[in-house]
């Protein structure tokens, strides 16, 4: 239960020379877009131009890994960020989004030369998901774009 927007400064590398691309699922928007209002923005933070941040959207979350796999085709990104938002409901249909969202960015992770990092939430409740798009707990997009920044750096 750890605040996902806390970190050191000071260990994460400049991105000023480096490209990112950001999938962000058009499902659950007002959770989506603060992932994205959280990611864009620490990604500015450490120096990434605006121009150097490419934010496609697609309609759900199990679309979050054709998105990935498109960008990663590209070759000139140095890490890709998928953002998205399942709140589990009454159906198994939480289940097979979130394996398989999980599954296929693993094995874009497996496969390319491009990190891609998993900003999926996986939630019980919408105020769980509020939580973690900049409520009490941070913001999930926060803690991806750093995760973005050290991983270009590897």
């Amino acid at each position: 239960m750890h605040n996902l927007s806390e970190y050191d400064f000071s260990k994460v590398p400049d991105a000023s020379n480096m490209c990112f691309g950001i999938v962000v699922s058009e499902w659950n928007p007002s959770i989506t877009g603060a992932l994205l209002d959280g990611a864009v923005q620490t990604l500015e933070r450490h120096g990434a131009l605006p121009e150097n941040i490419h934010v496609k959207t697609v309609p759900g979350s199990f679309e979050l890994v054709y998105g990935a796999h498109q960008m990663t085709k590209r070759n000139d990104y140095d890490a890709i960020i998928i953002l998205g938002s399942v709140i589990r409901g009454e159906t198994p249909h939480f289940d097979y989004i979130c394996q398989g969202v999980t599954y296929g960015i693993a094995r874009l992770n497996a496969e390319s030369d491009i990190p891609v990092i998993y900003g999926l939430l996986t939630t019980d409740t919408l105020e769980q998901a509020q939580e973690r798009s900049g409520g009490r707990l941070g913001n999930k997009g926060d803690e991806c774009a750093i995760d973005a920044i050290k991983m270009a750096k590897f």
